[in-house]
Formats: C-alpha cells, structure tokens, sequence
C-alpha cells in the first residue's frame, strides 16, 4: 500500500495580510503624546562657586500636598489666583518692605530697568498629581509670560512674540524666570 501524502497549507500570502494589517492599526490609531514642561534650565554652578544667598522677603514659596491643595507663603490658596499672586509678588509694584527687592540694571535696549530679585519656591509631595503639577507649572509661566508681554506692549509697542531676539533676549534679562523647584517630600501642613 503506498503512503498518501496529505495536501499542505499554502501559508505564502498570510505574512502580506498580517503586514497590511499591522500598517492599517498603525495609521489609523492616534497615538497619545505625553505632556511636559517646555523650560530651559539654568547652567549648573562651577564646583568652586557657592550659591548666592536669598532673603526671605524674596521667596515666594508655593506648596502642593498630596491632596492637590495649594499653600501660598503659608495661607491656603486656590489655583485659579496663582497667577495673579505670582505677578504681584513678582512685579512688586509698591515697593512694599515685604516683597522682593528690586535692584536698577541697565539693559541693553531698555536702559535702567527694577529687576526683581524674587525667586518663586516649587515644593510638592510625592502624592501630588502630575495634573495639579502641570496646572502650577502653567500659571506660574502665565504669569511670567503676561509680564514679559506688558513690558513688550510698553517699550516695544509689540506682543513679546513679536519682537526680534535682541529686544526678547533684553526682556527675558528684565524678567528673568525665577522658579526653584525642591525635591519631592512630604509637604507639611498642608494636609
């Protein structure tokens, strides 16, 4: 009796169809992109330099616990008047003993210009949610960038968009981003 041979399964096309497929998936799903913070970071300091000291009347500390809840300077705050807080500390338009220092600088293009001296404190706790995280980051760059804007309006006549990079570079040396951001702790009293 001779052997049948059983007929085989012609298998040449499926890697097509599974390529075609694959392509198909990739081309009509959407891809979520993940939000970030879009800062340049200052240069580290040479080794041999110490960090300059700054005054309490200068820091502007701005805490977040793990309850997404907002500290200001040691009151409770709500996210919605952080920038409003920020550009008023920031600016210091009164002059008031309590606020930042401002110190008179020449600047190219703008002449003598108050610089402030404020730095504004970042501080979170671990269980901070990066949505409250990203909403604090957002309003203090707001308020910087309303900031840089009015100055753009006043010396420029334009939006700080709008200028050339020697008139943004003298705007950005008048209000320079001032955000310290501490490592994640256990935010105190603030729970």
């Amino acid at each position: 009796m001779s052997k049948k041979s059983t007929p085989g399964l012609n298998t040449s096309s499926m890697a097509d169809i599974s390529f075609l497929l694959l392509t198909f998936f990739l081309m009509t799903s959407s891809i979520n992109t993940d939000m970030g913070i879009a800062r340049r970071l200052p240069p580290p300091l040479p080794p041999n330099q110490e960090p300059p000291e700054v005054h309490e009347r200068n820091i502007f500390i701005v805490k977040i616990n793990s309850h997404d809840k907002l500290l200001y300077n040691g009151e409770y705050g709500r996210i919605e008047d952080l920038k409003a807080r920020a550009k008023e500390f920031l600016e210091n338009p009164e002059n008031k003993p309590d606020l930042p220092e401002k110190i008179p600088t020449d600047i190219e293009l703008l002449g003598t210009v108050d610089v402030s001296k404020g730095v504004i404190s970042l501080q979170n706790d671990r269980g901070t949610s990066y949505d409250m995280y990203l909403q604090v980051q957002n309003e203090l760059a707001a308020a910087i960038n309303e900031m840089r804007n009015n100055m753009s309006q006043a010396k420029f006549g334009r939006s700080f968009a709008d200028l050339n990079e020697a008139q943004k570079k003298a705007i950005e040396k008048a209000i320079p981003i001032s955000v310290s951001e501490a490592e994640p702790t256990k935010v105190g009293g603030t729970n």
